[in-house]
């Protein structure tokens, strides 16, 4: 046993356990020793599940496990089926009876045992007897089972019965209150029961990760294996999975739980006691099971049985190619359906006689042809009319096809259908050939309960008690409906609870309230809203899920969690619930809210079948009004505009009335476009003409007159939010009025009367039809009359009516983009018709998806790109979840601090506290708890500072030994140290220093004095901090006091910078969990290499994938797959990439695009398609500097790899696999500051250079600011050397869906300026087609920032401060733009944000000027008057992207491309930043101070006097001592070796000059290589 208690070897502890299994038998079988069994092995009784070992050790784990495995579904129906033909006893009649009985039927008796014991002791019966010779007794199977099985009532004692029991002979007692009711069985043998459980294999345990510390959960896991091995029980390592619920939006990647030296694999799902559970704690994984179950036999071919008449098609080539010929592997006719070579909208159409439950389709060409379809839409319908594309989980709609004729493409429907009618859509055929088509559909038939409601109609069900109180409920409905609005479902009680489910603006809301009284008189009740477009009159499934306060609303597939207000847990519904409407109690018919309009669907109420019940006219159901109980056919029919260029309709005028002259036009439309041409019209007096159009979201009405004259009105607002409304236009009068929805109608007087001339133009116009300015209609229309005559689609599409280009007809084919919300961050989602965008405004991130954070990582990223010290933001994880946290930046040391403060800053004095009543102090940072965690975590090292002033106030001095005062850590366990970074030792400072006042303790207000005294000490351990709370307990006494101050946390160092790995082998590479990108994912790193090629990472899925290379020496790619088929994004450098400096690369993917960055080239992007699949799944682990085939692997360096916010720790992976090695050698790849601002460090066979041509900033380290001084007249303009615009180098791209486009707008501006003059220009920037950037002081000396993007708009103009920045002060600005966003920064403390009215490029840059400007261009005249008067004073690291003016202008005098007037002269200004700076800091890190140096300022006023002066005569000499020292030291060193300073300046100078004029070669915008 002790073997067993201390070995982890498992095949010594299953052999073991094998032989006491094997020793125990040979007890039991020996009848001299059987009775001491269980005094031999004493665990056998207080162990459960020791029978059940022995059984699997006897026999084998496939043995004893097949038995219960198989019981059920085999062993138990054979026994049963034997036990019938043997012959007949009244024991064996009850028995089987019993054992075919239903669990809990009134046929089992009491006292006949039930169905399973029963079943098992008809094992009894069937038993041969055993072979003991002919004078063996003989015995009864009755007898063998009272021998086998007693019974004991539950109400009587177990010790009794063991007294009074006789014999030695095992057997199993059962016990209950009755045989059919058994509660527990026991082995009774030698007086001992031991008690018997089924062995379970199934095991779940739970941890909780709080803030990312996943120490509980560990030690869960730990505790639960050390007791399985204290037990010997038997860990099935293989079968053991882990799922990790985090409803973050983006999961922080973390580490496997390790069982005994195994990772456990993670999984989404996993099935426990026969549910499915899943990663997100809802029903739908477990429902899909369920429903896939059912499913597994709802495959069979649907239509290979369907007559002729069920098929139909667009066109047909001729009787031979008739789309009934069109069935699966058959050959009828030509082989299958083609559609006349004039079709543009080929289509076949399947009719399967009745609804039903479609699970997969299937598609040929026709057969021995080149005819064959490779992509094509699926649509389905009830009715055949109003058809509705289906779209797979992940968005993508369009189906993959067939690549020959004969080959059989099945595609399963992610989820199932419910439909009657399908139609096949082809997109794209075999190019040289033409359309060919056999198909087959597979699943089920589709049985349901449906109602129809009128909109004057409802269901009651009404309950058999007063009132109905649950605390748990169900609701589940399938619908659609005709209308945007309109009651589903509603029930109140006289307490003030209610539940109302309604569809308000198509979307579909809950309204539930438990015992609120404040909402029950309130006007305002806050509803939970789900799904969007719900009347589009096709089935939506809802559920209603609720459990005391938490529910959940599904609704299709999108599910909202939230609480319920009030204050109970059970919602109390009097007398009746309605399905359909609100009637009104004692008015039949009238109703408090509109009624629904539409059908309902297997409509359950906790189980209930309601309509069920109505249907068979149960006395439960009441109905309101004419409830019919079959779906009817919708009247209303749509057609969809396609194209925002091409798409129109032209339709005939109907003849006006003889009486009223003019026309009128009706029509009802539906879109998310802001602009569009809906309707256009010739009159019959020219060049008159009417156009009815969406302009800015507003109907606008105009009648074009001679000339430029026009007349205009306007209607509604936001009419493209996506609902149905409706449009009248009449004029029929000597006035054209335009009526919007129930809106007053708008008017445009006219003295004559208006006539149509030709066609009316719907949607848009063909190219020679109108004069069409404005952008086509994108959307749905539907009910057109003219001249109140209905216009039939039908014959539109037939060709019989009109003229059309680019129409759906019989779909309104509109759907949500903004459902779910794609943009991250809390980023607001708008949509067009084909796409979707984010506003990120206020949120800290930019992108299309608001997916990257504009903050830096760290102070330390912050330094490394010119930062001083200042209050900065900065976000810890990136595009991680996280968001940007508010620190100080301290940069004046050689290390760089991080500085959080807390809301503790001033001391604090405390009395009057004991252990028993301790004083509390709450510390509340200025970061959120899982932010603090990321920054000490990616910080080198941590410390906080505590200062604790006392007298006669102890911090351990105790006799037992517990602490008086003590701390709590950030996650609120109890700390006692205090100071160092040894946790659980109590003691402070002084005791590790060994300086106490009294070494007999470890502290010094241990020794109790009353004197003050003082315990300071610095937290260093990183897992322990920041401090959360501080409890002090020793102040009550006479005379007792603390003073204690908290520190800020303060940490330095940035361990992702430098975390690096060099690859020697091409077979090696790093293997990390598998990369989390469904949606969005963004890379990063650094590498350097002298390989011509070589993978930076790869990550496989099933068919998808994600891989970034070098693909060649100069050429960077990045491919993925996302179901669209493979995409490839280049950037090609005009440099070699292998070239052994350090390269950056920075790849990124998501729903609306792919984008790639190397080094300095502009950014490369590639938009995905708009109804594409979006989701990247991937299954495989991440291979970094390798693949999975060990094939062309990266040799060379790699660093910084970030991943979607996290740094991956290349370092200490590569110490566990041979050919990489942690770190990467070389001078450029330590962790210290060599270059500076942006500077390049390069390697050199014996050192390294510092190339600071891409950065303001001068001097050997690029150190060292570049000032000029300017007057009146001076100025300094750099010209581009070519049209500096958005380049369009396009990159390869294997999808033709996708296109690549180059950088966004962006600008990055950043200068140092002192002056006292205003007004003044400090810098203007302006393009050769007219729009300018221009910031300038104002007459009043603030600074005003002016941006005209669009020359026929009024410019932006923001101003961030209002107070005079021309007061001699040195400021910095700094600007960043980014599409729409503005981002100012003023020194360190003024933030400011700013939308602009457009996000345009800047188009052709033709030049920079700083000072005064003489060109007026397009300038306004406030900017005109500024630029006149020019700038006097000093400017100093000016940069604009990658341009530095004023070094360009010093170093490259006589260039073309700098133009210099007026006096420039070198200065020093920017130098007084530093005095500046530290003053400040000085001045706020004085101030919490204060309080402290006042106690003893009083009484050392003299004192302080004269220690005063002399310090600062000490201080002058010292000073006039280095000086000297420093001036002799510069002239011995110039002396021995004169080249030093003259090389150093000529090979700045010489960098200066070959690369500072060709700046075309543009620079990474926002640049995050630090040392490059």
């Amino acid at each position: 046993m002790s073997l067993l208690n201390h070995t982890t070897d498992n095949s010594v502890i299953f052999q073991k356990m094998r032989e006491t299994s094997q020793h125990r038998q040979k007890l039991v079988n020996d009848p001299g020793r059987s009775v001491d069994v269980l005094s031999t092995f004493s665990r056998f009784l207080d162990t459960k599940g020791l029978v059940e070992q022995d059984f699997t050790l006897l026999f084998g784990d496939d043995t004893s496990s097949m038995l219960l495995q198989k019981w059920d579904v085999f062993f138990k129906l054979n026994v049963k089926k034997e036990a019938k033909r043997l012959t007949s006893t009244p024991e064996l009649c009850r028995l089987v009876q019993s054992a075919e009985s239903s669990p809990g039927s009134d046929l089992i008796e009491a006292t006949t045992y039930d169905q399973e014991m029963a079943s098992l002791l008809l094992l009894i019966d069937l038993l041969p007897p055993p072979p003991r010779g002919p004078k063996s007794p003989k015995i009864s199977a009755s007898d063998a089972v009272e021998r086998l099985v007693i019974f004991h009532k539950s109400c009587c004692s177990l010790e009794e019965h063991l007294r009074n029991h006789e014999g030695q002979q095992p057997y199993l007692l059962a016990v209950g209150r009755q045989k059919s009711k058994i509660d527990n069985f026991y082995i009774a043998m030698d007086q001992h029961l031991i008690p018997c459980q089924k062995f379970s294999d199934d095991k779940a345990i739970v941890g909780c990760v709080s803030e990312e510390d996943e120490q509980e959960h560990g030690g869960v896991v730990t505790n639960f294996v050390h007791w399985c091995e204290l037990n010997h029980f038997q860990l099935n390592n293989g079968k053991t999975k882990e799922m990790v619920t985090d409803f973050h939006r983006k999961t922080p990647q973390t580490a496997s739980v390790n069982i005994q030296g195994l990772n456990s694999g993670r999984v989404e799902t996993f099935r426990y006691l026969g549910v499915h559970l899943n990663n997100k704690l809802d029903w739908s994984h477990n429902t899909d099971v369920l429903h896939k179950k059912g499913q597994n036999n709802c495959n069979s071919p649907l239509v290979s049985t369907l007559p002729q008449s069920s098929f139909q098609s667009s066109s047909q080539s001729s009787t031979s190619y008739a789309a009934h010929n069109a069935k699966l592997n058959r050959r009828d006719g030509a082989g299958g359906w083609s559609p006349m070579v004039t079709d543009r909208d080929p289509w076949l159409q399947v009719d399967l006689r009745d609804r039903m439950e479609v699970t997969a389709v299937a598609t040929q060409g026709r057969s021995a042809s080149s005819d064959w379809v490779s992509r094509y839409l699926l649509l389905y319908s009830d009715t055949g009319q109003v058809w509705k594309q289906y779209r797979q989980e992940d968005g993508g709609g369009r189906f993959v096809g067939n690549i020959n004729s004969e080959a059989v493409v099945q595609n399963k429907l992610s989820h199932s259908v419910r439909t009657r009618f399908l139609r096949f859509v082809p997109l794209d055929w075999n190019q040289s050939a033409w359309v060919g088509l056999r198909v087959e559909a597979y699943g089920c038939s589709y049985k349901s309960d449906v109602a129809d409601f009128d909109g004057r109609s409802s269901l009651l069900y009404r309950f058999n008690q007063k009132s109905m109180s649950t605390v748990k409920d169900v609701i589940s409905l399938r619908f659609k409906s005709r209308q945007a609005e309109g009651v589903l479902l509603h029930g109140e009680g006289q307490r003030g609870d209610y539940i109302t489910l309604e569809l308000h603006r198509g979307k579909l809301a809950l309204y539930l309230n438990l015992d609120d009284t404040r909402l029950r008189f309130s006007s305002s009740r806050v509803a939970i809203t789900v799904g969007s477009l719900l009347d589009d009159q096709h089935w939506h499934s809802v559920i209603i899920e609720r459990f005391n306060k938490q529910v959940n609303l599904t609704v299709d597939s999108h599910t909202q969690h939230f609480q319920t207000k009030g204050e109970g847990d059970s919602l109390e519904v009097d007398y009746e619930l309605s399905f359909g409407g609100i009637p009104l109690p004692g008015k039949p018919g009238t109703f408090l809210r509109k009624n629904f309009h539409g059908c309902i669907e297997n409509l359950y109420y906790n189980g209930i079948n309601i309509i069920d019940l109505a249907k068979r006219r149960k006395p439960q159901i009441y109905s309101v009004g004419n409830v019919t109980f079959s779906c009817s056919r919708p009247q209303l029919v749509a057609c969809t505009f396609l194209s925002s260029t091409s798409s129109f309709l032209s339709l005939p005028a109907a003849a006006p009335s003889a009486i009223m002259g003019g026309f009128s036009i009706r029509f009802q439309f539906r879109t998310w476009n802001p602009d569009g041409l809906l309707l256009s019209a010739q009159l019959s007096r020219e060049p008159h003409r009417l156009e009815l159009q969406i302009s800015n979201s507003r109907l606008l009405l105009t009648l074009h007159s001679s000339g430029q004259q026009r007349s205009e009105a306007s209607a509604g607002h936001r009419v493209n939010d996506g609902l149905w409304h409706s449009v009248s236009l009449d004029t029929r009068s000597l006035q054209i009025t335009l009526t919007l929805d129930n809106e007053p109608a708008s008017t445009i007087e006219h003295w004559e009367q208006l006539e149509a001339r030709g066609s009316f133009y719907f949607g848009g116009c063909p190219p020679t039809g109108c004069q069409n300015l404005t952008l086509a209609f994108q959307g749905c229309m539907r009910l057109i009359s003219i001249n109140s005559q209905p216009i039939n689609l039908n014959h539109v599409q037939q060709g019989l009516l009109g003229i059309y280009n680019e129409l759906q007809f019989d779909t309104c084919n509109i759907g949500d983009r903004c459902l779910p919300n794609l943009c991250e961050h809390g980023g607001r989602c708008w949509q067009s018709w084909s796409s979707f965008f984010c506003d990120c405004s206020g949120t800290g991130y930019s992108g299309t998806t608001c997916h990257n954070s504009i903050y830096e990582s760290s102070c330390e990223a912050y330094k490394l790109i010119g930062s001083s010290s200042g209050f900065y933001s900065i976000d810890p994880d990136g595009s991680g979840p996280l968001g940007p946290a508010p620190v100080y930046c301290n940069m004046t040391e050689e290390r760089v601090w991080t500085v959080l403060t807390h809301n503790i800053t001033a001391p604090v004095k405390v009395q009057g506290s004991s252990v028993q009543k301790p004083h509390i102090m709450i510390l509340n940072y200025s970061a959120s708890a899982k932010q603090l965690r990321a920054i000490i975590r990616g910080s080198e090292q941590c410390q906080q500072e505590v200062v604790y002033n006392c007298r006669k106030s102890r911090l351990f001095n105790t006799k037992d030994g517990r602490p008086l005062s003590w701390w709590l850590d950030h996650g609120g366990e109890k700390r006692s140290y205090w100071g160092g970074f040894l946790p659980g030792v109590q003691q402070c400072s002084c005791s590790l220093e060994e300086n106490c006042i009294d070494m007999n303790y470890f502290c010094n207000c241990d020794a109790d004095t009353d004197t003050w005294t003082n315990d300071t000490g610095v937290l260093s351990y990183k897992d322990h901090l920041p401090m959360s709370h501080i409890v002090i307990g020793d102040t009550n006494r006479t005379g007792s006091q603390a003073i204690y101050q908290i520190g800020p946390l303060r940490c330095y160092g940035d361990k992702s910078i430098w975390n690096s790995a060099s690859f020697y082998q091409q077979s090696s590479s790093l293997l990390f969990p598998t990369l989390q990108a469904e949606l969005a994912s963004d890379i990063c790193f650094y590498f350097k290499t002298s390989s011509p090629s070589g993978v930076f990472l790869e990550n496989l899925g099933h068919k998808d994938f994600i891989r970034v290379e070098l693909s060649s020496p100069s050429v960077v790619t990045f491919s993925f797959d996302v179901g669209n088929g493979p995409v490839v994004l280049a950037v090609k450098s005009h440099l070699p990439l292998n070239d052994r400096q350090w390269h950056y690369v920075r790849a990124e993917r998501n729903v609306k695009d792919a984008s790639l960055q190397v080094d300095q080239i502009p950014i490369h992007f590639l938009e995905a398609p708009a109804d594409g699949h979006q989701r990247l799944r991937l299954n495989s682990q991440l291979f970094v500097g390798g693949t999975a085939s060990q094939q062309r692997g990266f040799l060379g360096c790699i660093r910084t790899l970030i991943i979607n916010g996290v740094t991956l720790d290349l370092e200490e992976k590569a110490k566990m696999v041979p050919g990489v090695s942690s770190g990467c050698p070389g001078y450029c790849s330590g962790s210290s500051s060599l270059c500076h601002n942006r500077g390049r460090c390069v390697e050199k066979s014996s050192g390294y250079t510092c190339d600071c041509s891409q950065s303001a900033y001068g001097g050997p380290t690029c150190k060292e600011e570049v000032s000029v001084s300017f007057d009146r007249e001076s100025s300094v303009t750099f010209t581009f050397q070519e049209p500096y615009s958005v380049m369009q180098n396009r990159s390869s791209q294997a999808s033709s869906v996708s296109r690549e486009r180059s950088s966004r707008a962006r600008e990055d501006i950043a200068f140092t300026f002192i002056t006292s003059q205003s007004p003044a220009m400090l810098l203007t920037v302006s393009t050769f087609s007219q729009q300018y950037i221009a910031v300038i002081l104002a007459r009043d000396g603030h600074l005003q920032i002016w941006y005209c993007l669009q020359t026929h708009r009024t410019p932006d103009v923001f101003n961030p401060i209002l107070s005079s920045l021309a007061d001699g002060q040195l400021h910095q600005i700094r600007i960043h733009r980014e599409g729409k966003d503005l981002y100012v920064q003023i020194d360190q403390d003024i933030h400011r944000k700013y939308t602009l009215s457009s996000d345009a490029e800047l188009i052709l840059i033709r030049s920079l000027t700083l000072g005064k400007v003489t060109r007026r261009d397009n300038f306004h005249e406030e900017v005109v008057q500024a630029g006149s008067k020019g700038f006097i004073g000093c400017l100093s690291s000016v940069q604009f992207n990658h341009v530095a003016p004023l070094k360009a202008a010093l170093l490259n005098r006589g260039s073309s491309l700098v133009t210099t007037r007026g006096p420039l002269v070198q200065s020093n200004c920017g130098i007084l930043a530093d005095p500046i700076t530290s003053h400040n800091l000085r001045d706020q890190a004085a101030t919490p101070n204060k309080d402290k140096e006042q106690q003893g300022a009083d009484t050392q006023n003299d004192v302080a006097v004269i220690a005063g002066v002399v310090t600062a005569v000490v201080f002058i000499t010292v000073c006039i001592l280095a000086v000297v020292t420093r001036l002799l030291y510069r002239w011995r060193a110039q002396r021995s070796d004169p080249s030093i300073k003259g090389k150093e300046h000529r090979h700045s100078m010489e960098t200066g000059n070959r690369t500072e004029l060709h700046l075309h070669n543009s620079v990474r915008d926002n640049m995050k290589e630090y040392y490059i």
